[in-house]
């Protein structure tokens, strides 16, 4: 990515699962979820580590980390649980893996297989396990699940005015699938998943731009981290608002960043009205 050369004077990244598809529901509960409470052994306890789980990724400031720091959070969650300490289930945080993360920056299953194939490590064998389940488990589930309405309409108004770029932590090869399917692709320049970096790594294109030129438009605070490290603006798409958030861009947001009136007081409205959707604290007692 360091050899990007822009071709427009604008460059907008949008994230996939969650932002510009509505995906995150389905991947979670059906895909990730199910291989979490099999891989790790926790169908002692599966109503809670269900709960845990969508919490961090769907229902707090967490929601749309990358799998892995997302899988050691869920296990957090699940040790200072009230509930199950009580049954006596011990829940361990694989050591190998937060290792491996603490030295990795492509948090990926390709970084992953060779850290396996180089250590033997049985943490990382165990995670490397689940994630192919999740990947397994969404290739064979997830279909038929259309862009938010309003996603269109937005990236024909962007074509030819605008560097487009997927950001995502994501698989590519998923990513590339979903945006293929529903005849998207064609209107982005890259496809970015985790295989290519964080999303404040790709995101560092923007630096290609003059000031306020670049957009990241997601629905999850990682997201604005990355815009905000790589000094881009935000639109954020409101997780249970998201129809309303992607009109909203489309009827008033692209204007206003295409015409140099996005900064200041309007990308504040947005952040003030984004911080209140999403909590810090789970909803249940935490011992």
């Amino acid at each position: 990515m360091f050899d990007y050369t822009p071709q427009h004077a604008f460059l907008v990244g949008i994230d996939s699962d969650g932002c510009a598809f509505d995906s995150m529901e389905v991947k979670h509960k059906e895909c990730f979820i199910p291989n979490t409470i099999n891989h790790y052994n926790l169908q002692g306890v599966s109503k809670y580590a269900r709960e845990a789980a969508e919490f961090v990724n769907l229902y707090s400031k967490s929601r749309g980390i990358n799998r892995f720091p997302a899988l050691i959070e869920t296990l957090e969650w699940l040790q200072k649980r009230p509930e199950v300490r009580a049954r006596g289930i011990e829940i361990a945080l694989p050591a190998g893996l937060i290792a491996w993360m603490k030295r990795e920056t492509k948090l990926g299953n390709p970084a992953l297989k060779q850290a396996v194939e180089a250590t033997g490590d049985p943490d990382l064998q165990q995670a490397l396990a689940w994630s192919q389940g999740v990947n397994d488990a969404v290739a064979a589930l997830v279909r038929g699940v259309p862009p938010f309405p309003w996603v269109r309409e937005c990236l024909d108004l962007l074509k030819g005015r605008a560097d487009l770029l997927v950001i995502s932590a994501t698989p590519n090869e998923a990513l590339q699938r979903e945006w293929e399917e529903h005849d998207l692709a064609k209107y982005v320049d890259a496809i970015c998943g985790q295989e290519v970096g964080t999303k404040k790594e790709t995101l560092a294109v923007a630096r290609h731009y003059q000031p306020n030129h670049a957009l990241m438009i997601g629905d999850a605070p990682g997201d604005y981290q990355a815009a905000q490290a790589n000094n881009a603006l935000f639109f954020p798409i409101n997780p249970g608002r998201e129809e309303e958030s992607w009109k909203r861009l489309h009827d008033e947001g692209l204007d206003r960043f295409l015409g140099g009136l996005f900064a200041g007081d309007y990308q504040q409205q947005l952040l003030d009205e984004f911080e209140a959707c999403l909590p810090e604290q789970p909803p249940w007692p935490v011992a």
